[in-house]
């Protein structure tokens, strides 16, 4: 049995146990695999043979899994194998930046298939930016197979409750309640997080070793997603990861949070006076901080300006780690950049809805 994931032969968790099932099945198919049989599922599960069997039998009336083989025999009947019917439902991923809308569709196993891009000034009334993002879900080619909306915009926000904070530059969306509002318009389930945490998911879900990074976004703004011991930390008030706000010269400029010297005004300052190098350097900065206080693993870098020169950026950041943390953590920091280009965290906001559907795990 493996003991990192388990159910319960209880009706009260009938939903966990088809969770449990539905992800193991999501693993199989996305890892090439084939499939998995439903005896492999009770050990992996500890769920009972005749529990999985009703489960799967369910899952393949709602036309979310199906037969995909047989197992070769080794003397007695052969074991028929399952696989996740990856395109019988999906997510939408929206991606609400302050200046640009990113909108994905992502299958069951988390694969994007359709994507479209606009510009959206965050700074226009509530009504507006919200009638632009609906308008935008409804053009996706899923019709009434859309479980639901991940939407990942700037913090801070609570993404218990899908309420945003003071966001940086656009004070107006401070206390608004961002997932009620778009759920009356869409009618559909909505689960709001910060856009550096979808993005950190997105990169989890492309690497099944877990373990501790940092995922560091710059582009209109600057922030961090955490993933601690293989899961994404958010901490009780999803305060975790503001990481353009740590200061890091007590004289320098004014930041739009009413500090002086903050990281992000730094690295927005250098990067609009055409300075990627200085940006860099102070992106290596604040990782090596990071490093130093978490212990963390690895350095993953995304967002539009490391994109428009990531070799830059991945190699000065990893310099400055180097020279920073070498004597303090006893160890090469690597540093990358996250996969998925400049959709990556509409990627992570689809991953917010399929993470319920299979129990939270991680989609790895």
């Amino acid at each position: 049995m493996n003991r990192g994931i388990s159910g319960a032969n209880l009706p009260a968790l009938r939903h966990h146990n088809a969770a449990l099932v539905l992800d193991l099945l999501r693993a199989a198919t996305r890892h090439g695999t084939g499939g998995i049989s439903r005896l492999e599922l009770a050990e992996r599960t500890g769920l009972t043979p005749q529990a999985v069997s009703k489960i799967t039998a369910r899952l393949r009336a709602e036309g979310l899994a199906e037969e995909s083989g047989r197992q070769a025999s080794t003397g007695g009947k052969p074991r028929t194998e399952l696989r996740l019917v990856r395109r019988a439902r999906y997510a939408a991923g929206v991606h609400l930046d302050r200046d640009e809308l990113t909108v994905v569709l992502a299958d069951l196993s988390g694969e994007r298939v359709e994507a479209r891009t606009s510009r959206l000034d965050l700074g226009r009334p509530a009504g507006e930016v919200l009638e632009a993002v609906a308008r935008e879900v409804r053009a996706l080619d899923a019709g009434p197979a859309i479980l639901g909306v991940g939407v990942a915009a700037p913090g801070p926000l609570d993404h218990a409750s899908g309420v945003l904070h003071r966001v940086t530059g656009f004070p107006d969306w401070d206390g608004f309640p961002l997932r009620d509002a778009l759920e009356r318009r869409l009618g559909l389930r909505v689960v709001v997080d910060k856009d550096t945490n979808a993005a950190a998911l997105a990169v989890l879900g492309q690497d099944a070793g877990g373990g501790s990074f940092a995922y560091l976004h710059l582009g209109t703004g600057l922030g961090a997603g955490l993933v601690l011991d293989g899961a994404v930390f958010r901490g009780e008030r999803t305060g975790a990861g503001e990481f353009g706000h740590q200061v890091v010269q007590l004289d320098g400029p004014v930041c739009g949070c009413g500090n002086r010297g903050c990281i992000e005004a730094m690295c927005l300052a250098a990067v609009d006076r055409g300075d990627s190098a200085g940006a860099a350097y102070l992106l290596g900065v604040g990782a090596a901080n990071l490093v130093s206080l978490l212990d963390i693993d690895r350095v993953v870098l995304g967002g539009r300006t490391v994109l428009a020169d990531e070799t830059l950026f991945r190699q000065e950041v990893a310099a400055v780690l180097t020279e920073r943390t070498a004597r303090s953590v006893g160890r090469t920091v690597p540093v990358s950049v996250a996969p998925g280009g400049t959709r990556v965290v509409a990627d992570g906001a689809a991953l917010l809805v399929l993470a319920s559907v299979f129990g939270g795990a991680a989609l790895g």
